[in-house]
């Protein structure tokens, strides 16, 4: 958990916005019991995550795929080859909807922007951080990886048994 208190109260500040103008159907499904605070889901978001990615084709066509996702700093963390459609769409149309979805008991679904990590400190920590998860670095895995950082406009966070969910895997209610 690298979330430092600004970083969590801003996560904190967007769900709470973007609940409060989601549509009456998803907040029946997402009511006040079912969802999570930026606390819980820095603790429950941690290691890799398997992501739900939608990007768009230059047709204006969707596409989804599964890539591994880190939850750092209140927000994800994913990469890519550079030759793959996904960074082709990337680069031109950045605009993305992520999801993870842990069956019934957890889901994080969001709307933003994937902007790709150029040289410098941040792209620094991001390596270093998946190299200790997988014991090498994403970019020994090929030529052209590309690492990007979600920029969220929107999310909601579910628990279908919120206070189960959290006391099975040790997180405070």
């Amino acid at each position: 958990m690298l979330e430092t208190p600004h970083e969590t109260a801003a996560l904190q500040d967007l769900l709470d916005a973007s609940h409060a103008r989601a549509t009456d159907h998803l907040r029946s499904i997402i009511d006040d019991d079912r969802t999570l605070s930026a606390e819980q889901l820095v603790a429950l978001l941690t290691g890799m995550k398997v992501l739900a990615v939608a990007t768009v084709t230059a047709a204006g066509e969707p596409r989804i795929s599964a890539l591994d996702g880190h939850f750092l700093h209140g927000t994800w963390t994913f990469g890519t080859s550079g030759t793959s459609a996904k960074a082709r769409h990337l680069a031109a149309r950045p605009a993305v909807s992520v999801a993870h979805i842990d069956g019934e008991e957890l889901a994080l679904f969001s709307h933003g922007r994937a902007e790709r990590l150029g040289p410098g400190p941040e792209l620094d920590e991001v390596d270093a951080h998946w190299t200790t998860h997988y014991g090498s670095s994403p970019f020994s895995w090929g030529d052209d990886i590309r690492m990007y950082r979600l920029r969220m406009t929107w999310a909601v966070a579910y628990a279908f048994k919120r206070d189960e969910l959290l006391r099975a895997r040790g997180v405070p209610t």
